[in-house]
């Protein structure tokens, strides 16, 4: 048997008894977690510094650098993201759904664990963390396979990891790292269906699409973000300049960032100075031909308005008004989170119902859409598709459903 095969059937074997483990035990097992990666704080940090030095050699772009790197601030936020968690309703064996039939019988439609919940994602090794929280809590049992450039960052936190499991009543093998990776590695994991309930990839599109069509274990497709900001011609500058500035530069290798900026044409010649003189060099713009009349910018190409750049990049057009800027969407946007300024009701109601994305915002910066601004403690990922999931995905998208039946005797004739 493999590596990942036998890590595959631990995690399955301990799944039996997480599904059904009392909420003080998880909290607790939380608490314990935290309290090690806080203890091991500096051989993290030590660590994840071996995968930035590796990043910088391969020269990594700086942006994907940023998603990379630990600091004791992020530790703490990735801590804090564990006691959120710990706070939250636990999602296990709830129902609101209770009904009796003619007959007598008795159903109730109860929440429980998906089993053994694998994820594949690149880079950041928050996730490692953020991954296990939520599913312990939702009583899942974690196989995760991150990517060679955090390596090192993630053996670290597994280990922190697992040492607090120790002092704890949950088993420390509700969690595994595969520590392959190689493409066979992913390729194996992906037909695991003997041991793997869900697979989730998180990463780029590349990453994404891979799993999607290679995968025998059912998938949840997570969100590469092509995210638009419409200045709508009723939208109040300021507030656009400073939602567009925070959604491109706060953190643009993320992808709840801005990629791309549509203008009405009657706010245009106001709008578009303010917004490249806040930038202040720091992004470069790629503007259609009226955008570039008003100020001056690159050129932009067909393929800048599909493109998801995660980087001090924003693709800038003039569109005539509302119904163009939501058929643009339409055709380049990837359903993940999209935004309006203005001060039109009926336009800012247009928008919200039109759009088709696991987030709409109006008058707010994109930058929002996260497990952890949402109030979920962290995430799994960002679901841009339509099944049970959608957009950031906490507790209760970790959950699915058993339907329970009492009777007193009832047969079917």
């Amino acid at each position: 048997m493999s590596e990942i095969s036998n890590k595959g059937k631990l995690l399955k074997s301990a799944s039996n008894l997480l599904s059904h483990a009392s909420t003080k035990d998880k909290n607790d097992a939380l608490r314990k977690v935290a309290e090690s990666i806080v203890e091991y704080k500096a051989l993290i940090l030590v660590e994840n510094q071996k995968d930035i030095e590796a990043a910088m050699r391969m020269n990594m772009k700086e942006s994907l650098i940023d998603r990379l790197k630990l600091t004791e601030e992020r530790i703490l936020e990735i801590v804090e993201g564990i006691n959120t968690i710990i706070e939250l309703k636990d999602p296990v064996w709830k129902s609101n759904d209770v009904w009796t039939l003619e007959n007598g019988l008795n159903i109730s439609k109860m929440t429980v664990p998906l089993g053994v919940v694998g994820i594949i994602y690149e880079s950041r090794p928050n996730v490692t963390v953020d991954a296990f929280a939520l599913a312990i809590k939702s009583g899942n049992c974690i196989l995760l396979r991150g990517s060679s450039s955090a390596i090192f960052s993630n053996k670290a936190l597994v280990f922190a990891i697992k040492d607090g499991l120790m002092k704890s009543a949950i088993s420390g093998e509700v969690i595994e790292l595969i520590e392959d990776t190689s493409r066979e590695s992913v390729m194996e994991m992906l037909k695991l269906n003997e041991y793997i309930d869900l697979i989730i990839p998180r990463g780029g599109s590349g990453l994404i699409q891979s799993v999607v069509q290679n995968a025998t274990v059912p998938t949840i497709e997570t969100g590469v973000g092509n995210c638009h900001t419409f200045i709508d011609a009723s939208g109040k500058i300021e507030d656009a300049v400073k939602i567009v500035v925070n959604a491109k530069t706060q953190r643009p290798g993320v992808c709840n960032a801005c990629e791309t900026v549509l203008v009405h044409q009657n706010i245009s010649e106001e709008f578009l100075p303010r917004l490249k003189e806040a930038l202040n060099d720091k992004v470069e713009l790629r503007g259609c031909p009226l955008t570039r009349q008003i100020i001056d910018v690159h050129e932009a190409a067909e393929e800048d308005w599909a493109e998801e750049y995660l980087d001090y990049i924003l693709a800038v057009k003039v569109v005539r008004d509302l119904d163009e800027a939501i058929s643009h969407i339409g055709k380049y946007g990837t359903k993940h989170s999209e935004c309006i300024v203005t001060e039109d009701y009926s336009n800012s109601e247009k928008f919200l119902r039109e759009i088709d994305a696991a987030s709409v915002y109006v008058n707010a910066s994109t930058r929002f859409t996260d497990g952890g601004a949402f109030g979920f403690g962290c995430e799994m990922g960002i679901s841009t598709q339509k099944m049970h999931a959608r957009g950031p995905m906490g507790l209760n998208e970790l959950v699915t459903i058993k339907y329970v039946i009492r009777g007193n005797g009832q047969i079917r004739e």
